[in-house]
């Protein structure tokens, strides 16, 4: 009698408050791709949702770092707004330079693209090279969707 109370106040308690552990959920990924041929060749996505986040793969661009930071940000911002969101939802960048100085040296070209919104966290590394040894930047994001 005593054990058939406490499962009845456990279950009523259970309908009134709901479980403590929300029930497990496979986090659907879905790929975008930007040039999907050359993302095939290569092995890659241009930006995968998983969840709220969405993962951008780097932008890179070749040429001087003064054109080339201008370029990137252009790239990133489209791959946001194809996806519905901005560089105020960009919560991580990674920054990867063959002259980091350089990329100091043009910063405020980077800051341009965030104007208005609050700054990402950042690594700002530099490399020897990138993928193709013509590219002197590449920029990846992560950006949270709303909820």
């Amino acid at each position: 009698m005593r054990r058939t109370s406490y499962t009845l106040v456990a279950l009523s308690l259970i309908l009134l408050f709901g479980c403590t552990a929300p029930p497990h959920r496979a986090t659907l990924r879905t790929c975008f791709h930007e040039s999907e041929s050359v993302e095939t060749e290569i092995g890659y996505c241009s930006a995968v949702r998983s969840g709220q986040m969405l993962y951008i793969s780097g932008s890179a661009a070749k040429g001087d770092m003064a054109s080339a930071i201008p370029k990137v940000y252009k790239n990133l911002q489209e791959t946001l707004e194809a996806n519905g969101l901005t560089f105020a939802n960009v919560v991580k960048e990674n920054v990867y330079a063959t002259d980091l100085g350089d990329f100091i040296q043009n910063k405020n070209l980077r800051k341009q693209f965030f104007v208005n919104t609050p700054l990402p966290a950042a690594t700002w590394v530099q490399v020897q090279r990138l993928y193709s040894p013509a590219l002197v930047l590449e920029v990846e994001l992560i950006a949270e969707y709303p909820r």
